[in-house]
């Protein structure tokens, strides 16, 4: 098994405006819905044993989430900034989450296993990593989005999958 994470957390107090994105979901997210509920049922009932608030589901954290385990995917790269400059709070923003909020957080993990890239797993894999975990358990996050795209990162890696979990304020 390969694997590897990465956990981002930012925060701001103003405004920013943003397109509305189309809330339309093409066939391929439709295929990893029941991967993107599990993972999320997962990390709410870590939050629970903790005492937190389950993490609602967002259409448009989910829609930037998803589109960045593609981008990574199809252009073999594993970071919070794409290699064209992309950061969390641009997609994010993009998506028409942060639109009217006069202040928000967001965090961002990601993470790729080759083979079995269970939700199970990879939110082990999440929680076995402080920054991860400190992301996971933010007691100030109310929404999150999962986007999972077949594949890793990275030639040579086999099967697998890659996933990005945004959270919001």
């Amino acid at each position: 098994m390969i694997g590897h994470l990465l956990p981002v957390l930012l925060t701001a107090a103003a405004a920013l405006g943003a397109e509305p994105a189309q809330a339309s979901l093409c066939p391929q997210a439709e295929r990893f819905r029941p991967l993107t509920v599990t993972t999320l049922c997962l990390i709410n009932d870590v939050r629970a044993r903790h005492g937190l608030r389950a993490l609602r589901p967002d259409s448009r954290l989910e829609r930037a989430a998803r589109r960045h385990s593609r981008d990574m995917v199809a252009r073999r790269y594993f970071a919070h900034t794409s290699p064209s400059g992309l950061t969390p709070r641009v997609r994010i923003r993009a998506s028409g989450w942060m639109r009217g909020r006069p202040a928000w957080t967001i965090g961002e993990t990601l993470a790729w296993r080759s083979g079995a890239a269970t939700p199970g797993r990879i939110v082990r894999m999440w929680l076995a990593s402080p920054g991860h975990r400190r992301v996971l358990l933010d007691g100030r996050y109310r929404a999150a989005g999962i986007g999972i795209a077949d594949g890793t990162p990275y030639r040579g890696a086999r099967g697998g999958a890659t996933y990005t979990a945004d959270f919001g304020s």
